[in-house]
């Protein structure tokens, strides 16, 4: 049976290049009642570089939890989850596709590049706010995350 407990804070990396999104999902993880750190990356190359600790993420946290846009600049989204998927090291960190699409082929990729989850973003604001709780609440409360993933 589940139990209420505050779970305790990890580091998440969002990859996305909407600014609105970015907004949106900052606010809904500040009102948590837990502290994640909400750690925010543009385009697929410095996705790969901030998983890297390549150049400026150097010092950069290794993430327990990676909210992923398909639709990005440089290296798209189905690019970055394959070389995640296929890195020793970065395999093991939990990957939400968190995107605008709906297409049965996207779905499919996604899936069959190793992501745990795809969730199509809903155009409204509630349902975005509610999708995002969603994912903390299972994630980051329910989901037994490994340790320095």
């Amino acid at each position: 049976m589940y139990s209420e407990s505050i779970p305790e804070p990890i580091d998440i990396l969002l990859v996305e290049d909407n600014p609105g999104d970015v907004r949106l999902t900052q606010e809904v993880l500040k009102e948590s009642k837990v502290g994640n750190n909400l750690m925010v990356v543009s385009n697929g190359d410095e996705a790969l570089a901030f998983l890297r600790r390549q150049g400026a993420y150097q010092s950069a946290h290794r993430p327990g939890l990676i909210l992923l846009d398909l639709n990005l600049p440089k290296k798209n989204g189905h690019e970055v989850l394959a070389l995640i998927k296929a890195d020793q090291d970065l395999r093991r960190i939990p990957v939400v596709v968190l995107t605008s699409s709906k297409a049965e082929q996207d779905i499919l990729k996604t899936y069959n590049l190793h992501a745990n989850c795809f969730i199509t973003k809903p155009v409204d604001l509630d349902q975005f706010i509610a999708v995002v709780k969603s994912i903390e609440d299972f994630w980051l409360a329910i989901v037994v995350l490994p340790n320095g993933c």
